[in-house]
């Protein structure tokens, strides 16, 4: 999986026109789902993501994660972060899952985040053609790709 996580001062995504979703300060995430992906991967970066210490402490410090600050969350389905532009001027996107394969990991990817950070995830909507309005705050954006092997987390069979 990849993430490109930006932190945000506000956010939005739109469908067809009409706001689906909307946080103040926190965090945009587009995450981008790879044909060998697993639940493991899913669960280990939602953990990273949710303890990333990113937000400024009382001393300008980025030494606070965005659930010590209670941020809001957004997740947003991207499928052209795996996007292979190595060969020619098109890109080719055979390094990422089928919807089939990368629609349960995104959910599962949301639901691990709202349960390791206690806090309300929101969403665009799978699938569908977006319309992202962000500030990015900073501007703080980094890319995080989950490692390869991870094991099944509590024995769980991937």
């Amino acid at each position: 999986m990849r993430a490109v996580i930006q932190r945000v001062s506000r956010a939005a995504v739109a469908v067809d026109g009409e706001t689906i979703a909307a946080i103040d300060a926190g965090l945009l995430i587009l995450l981008g789902v790879g044909p060998i992906d697993d639940r493991a991967a899913s669960t280990w970066l939602a953990g990273k993501i949710s303890r990333l210490r990113i937000f400024a402490d009382e001393h300008g410090r980025m030494n606070r994660s965005v659930v010590d600050c209670q941020g809001g969350l957004i997740v947003v389905s991207q499928f052209t972060l795996l996007a292979d532009t190595q060969h020619g001027n098109r890109p080719s996107f055979t390094a990422a899952a089928l919807p089939a394969v990368a629609e349960p990991l995104y959910r599962h990817f949301v639901s691990e985040l709202a349960q390791l950070s206690g806090l309300s995830v929101r969403t665009g909507r799978f699938g569908a053609d977006m319309a992202v309005d962000l500030c990015n705050d900073g501007p703080v954006t980094m890319i995080i790709d989950t490692p390869a092997g991870l094991p099944a987390p509590h024995g769980e069979k991937t």
